[in-house]
C-alpha cells in the first residue's frame, strides 16, 4: 500500500480521510496546515499527498508549488470547501486552477468515501504507469 500525506486544516476532514485510507491498508500521516505539511513532506517519502487549499498561514497552493519543486511529478489530490466555478459568488476556480498549477485530481468538499478511493487509486496507478515508462521498477508503494 502507499505512504499518503493529507494536509488539512479541519481536524474533522483530515481525520475522515486518515481513517478511510488507514482501513484502505494505506499509510497516512496527517498535518494540520502548510507548513506542518512540507515539514512531514521533506521528512517522509511519500507516494501521494491530499492538499486543502484553503489553510492559514501557508495555503495549498503555495505548499503543493514548493513540495512540486522538490519532487517533480509527484501525484497531488487538491482538496476544497469553497464552491466550483468561476461563477459562484464571483470567486475564481481554484480547483481548476490547482490543476494548472500540477495537481492531477481534484476533490471538492464533500466528497463520498467512494469518490476518495476512485481518486487514490487512479493517482496511484498513472503514477505506477508513469514509474514503469521511465524505466524505473514502478514499485511507489515500496518505499525502497
Amino acid at each position: 500500500m502507499a505512504n499518503i500525506l493529507v494536509v488539512d486544516d479541519d481536524p474533522a476532514v483530515r481525520m475522515t480521510i486518515q481513517l478511510l485510507l488507514e482501513r484502505s491498508g494505506h499509510r497516512v500521516v496527517a498535518a494540520g496546515d502548510g507548513r506542518k505539511g512540507l515539514a512531514a513532506f521533506e521528512a517522509g517519502n511519500f507516494d501521494l499527498l491530499f492538499l486543502d487549499i484553503f489553510m492559514p498561514g501557508m495555503d495549498g497552493l503555495e505548499t503543493m508549488r514548493l513540495m512540486l519543486q522538490q519532487r517533480p511529478g509527484l501525484p497531488i489530490i487538491v482538496i476544497s470547501g469553497r464552491p466550483i466555478g468561476s461563477d459562484a459568488m464571483g470567486e475564481p476556480d481554484f480547483l481548476g486552477m490547482a490543476i494548472k498549477l500540477g495537481a492531477v485530481r481534484t476533490l471538492p468538499k464533500p466528497f463520498r468515501p467512494v469518490e476518495l478511493h476512485a481518486a487514490v487509486s487512479s493517482c496511484l496507478e498513472a503514477a505506477k504507469e508513469t514509474s514503469l515508462d521511465r524505466g524505473q521498477d514502478g514499485d511507489i508503494a515500496s518505499g525502497t
